[in-house]
């Protein structure tokens, strides 16, 4: 079971939609749990499935200007590395994730699958991932990449012996069975090393019960009749329902539609009537794929119109969008990008909304409807719909899979009030010519023109991180009793040694508790909804420059009934205060700190370290050994 959790670093990359999102610490939250699902538990006695975590690391190039993955040398500092390239592995390796898979690209110069410090100083060594039923297994003909184009190694044994050496201890390929032998016949490799390997993966048989009696072994009996229930395809609607953001909304929505009524409404574009499209990349066996489109044509009351795809570059279908748009009460233009264009091996150029779909959209929005932008696939950036008055509302759905459809109708109608959070950042379609998709550094740097990537480091998004609107008004309020006099309004202050000196019963010492923040969010509007508490940590503290913040925590609170208060806590660790220093240690500095709440900010709360700097977590270094 391969899973991906590498974070969504730039807006052009075609695999980005393979990721819950470009934030390290959610990436990290969403693989915890994912694994645990996947796997059975932390460390069941017989694995479900074993879950691979890929692709290790700094892989999110395709092909973009030439720039293929299976050459690309991507260039990462430690700081960057340990901060952000690396954490939701470190996640994944803490979950007893069953298998890792190496990348095609090279890290600092060294191929990943060949690269001993990845595999062994970080991964094993560092992470203690050691259990003797886990394993690295190559992408798919990586290995022989590390030959041609990589160039690591002067002949084809000597590369494939460098990533069994290394650590690579299953080939998806050929190249192991081609060249290991000769390898082996020149002494590059022992049996030592070729008899670790193969410890590792038949542990990972052992561990799945495969040579235990069909009876002993529960999952054996598993089949599609167990993945297809009523409860699998209701989960399936409800996650993409709840990840379904509002960006705009001029009061249009939710649409009202009676059952004894006759509403006409046009759904107009590429994604009016999708069906595999809202699958995604790497999709499962669907039971069935409900477009917009239908699940509209199924609202008792609603004449549902399909008015097909106006074209683009052609304009082929424009009269006919424009006559059934004429004829209806409401317009609802989904479109956006889709696996033709975003998609492995097909990374993007441009993050616009082409010349056409403006024209067409614009002209469909000033015919005096409610015009209703349902965004779908990656990101475009939306500001020409944003500043229009007669663009009503947008949404995005993503890839929202099976009942997609119905999910997105069922937001419209309020059927399910949206409460989603952006998971990445719109950047403004100039974005593009600012920054290569080659710099793989997050921190802005006016020598080379990068503005600096993700929310953390660019502050010029036309949609931000986190953000997301609600069918009601929502307040967030922080209130720590920290005990001291009710009339010092000074920050309270927290001694280094002291928060450091408790931690001996925590297996990591990042995850030692520093403080839960109650958050309390009373919906002062008229319609029960969701609603996702985000807190960020920003501040200065620890090196220069300071990020302008960074996700810590996050809780979704569930049905809060209009005029009704619900309290999230926010746990926060000593890891969550920490930073990562220039050789990638995590340490916890003292400084000024500040917990900010919601997109944009609703709540604060201030507070400072005091005392030595302390090194949570000694970063292993590259001797290029």
């Amino acid at each position: 079971m391969l899973t991906r959790y590498f974070e969504y670093r730039d807006p052009r990359w075609g695999r980005g939609q393979e990721t819950p999102g470009e934030d390290p610490y959610h990436l990290s939250s969403y693989v915890t749990a994912l694994i645990k699902g996947l796997q059975g538990g932390e460390d069941p006695d017989i694995l479900k499935v074993v879950a691979t975590c890929k692709h290790l690391t700094a892989y999110d190039i395709e092909d973009w200007l030439g720039n293929e993955r299976y050459e690309f040398d991507a260039k990462v500092s430690p700081q960057e590395l340990a901060e952000y390239y690396l954490p939701s592995f470190e996640a994944c390796a803490r979950s007893n994730v069953g298998s890792f898979m190496c990348s095609y690209n090279a890290l600092n110069g060294v191929p990943t699958c060949s690269s001993s410090y990845l595999l062994q100083d970080i991964l094993r060594d560092h992470w203690n991932w050691t259990r003797d039923y886990q394993y690295v297994v190559s992408d798919c003909d990586a290995l022989q990449n590390v030959y041609k184009p990589h160039n690591w190694r002067d002949t084809r044994e000597a590369s494939a012996a460098s990533s069994l050496l290394a650590g690579t201890d299953l080939d998806c390929g050929f190249y192991y069975q081609l060249h290991l032998p000769n390898a082996y016949e020149q002494g590059l490799i022992d049996d030592e090393a070729l008899d670790l390997a193969v410890t590792r993966l038949y542990g990972a048989l052992i561990k799945l019960g495969y040579f235990d009696p069909a009876d002993t072994n529960p999952y054996r009996s598993l089949d599609f009749s167990d993945v297809f229930t009523p409860y699998a395809e209701d989960l399936a609607r409800k996650a993409a329902e709840e990840g379904i953001v509002l960006i705009k909304n001029d009061g249009t929505l939710p649409l009202n539609f009676p059952a004894d009524g006759n509403v006409t409404v046009a759904l107009i574009g590429d994604w009016a009537n999708a069906t595999t499209d809202m699958q995604g990349n790497y999709q499962g066996v669907a039971k069935y794929l409900h477009s917009p489109y239908y699940a509209a044509s199924q609202i008792p009351g609603v004449n549902a119109v399909y008015a097909g795809l106006p074209g683009d570059p052609t304009t082929d279908g424009y009269p006919r969008a424009l006559e059934a748009a004429a004829a209806a009460d409401i317009i609802i233009y989904a479109d956006g990008p889709t696996v033709a264009s975003e998609a492995e091996s097909k990374d993007r150029t441009l993050i616009r909304w082409s010349g056409e779909k403006i024209d067409i959209m614009t002209q469909l929005a000033s015919l005096g409807k409610p015009f209703i932008l349902v965004q779908m696939g990656g990101q475009r950036d939306d500001a020409p719909f944003l500043n229009s008055p007669n663009v009503s509302a947008i949404i995005w759905g993503g890839y929202p899979g099976q009942s997609g459809g119905d999910a997105i109708m069922n937001v419209l109608t309020g059927k399910t009030p949206p409460a989603g959070r952006l998971p990445v950042t719109q950047y403004p379609a100039d974005y593009v010519n600012q920054v290569p998709m080659t710099d793989m550094s997050l921190r802005p740097n006016p020598e080379t023109g990068n503005p600096g990537r993700t929310y953390m480091w660019y502050d010029h998004a036309t949609v931000p991180f986190g953000f997301g609107l609600h069918y009601t008004n929502f307040t967030a309020s922080v209130a720590v009793d920290e005990g001291g006099e009710d009339d010092d309004l000074s920050p309270p202050g927290y001694d280094i040694a002291d928060l450091t000196a408790d931690c001996s019963a925590t297996p990591h010492i990042d995850q030692c508790p520093f403080r839960t923040v109650p958050v309390t969010v009373s919906n002062t509007g008229a319609v029960t909804s969701d609603f996702v508490v985000l807190g960020f940590l920003a501040g200065q503290h620890g090196p220069e420059p300071y990020p302008i913040k960074r996700l810590v925590s996050y809780r979704r609170l569930h049905d809060v009934a209009a005029g009704q208060d619900q309290t999230a806590n926010l746990t926060l660790t000593l890891g969550s205060l920490g930073r990562r220093d220039e050789a990638g240690n995590l340490v916890l500095y003292p400084g000024d700190y500040s917990l900010l709440v919601d997109v944009p900010t609703q709540a604060m709360w201030d507070f400072t370290l005091e005392g030595e700097p302390f090194v949570l977590d000694e970063w292993p270094q590259d001797t290029g050994a």
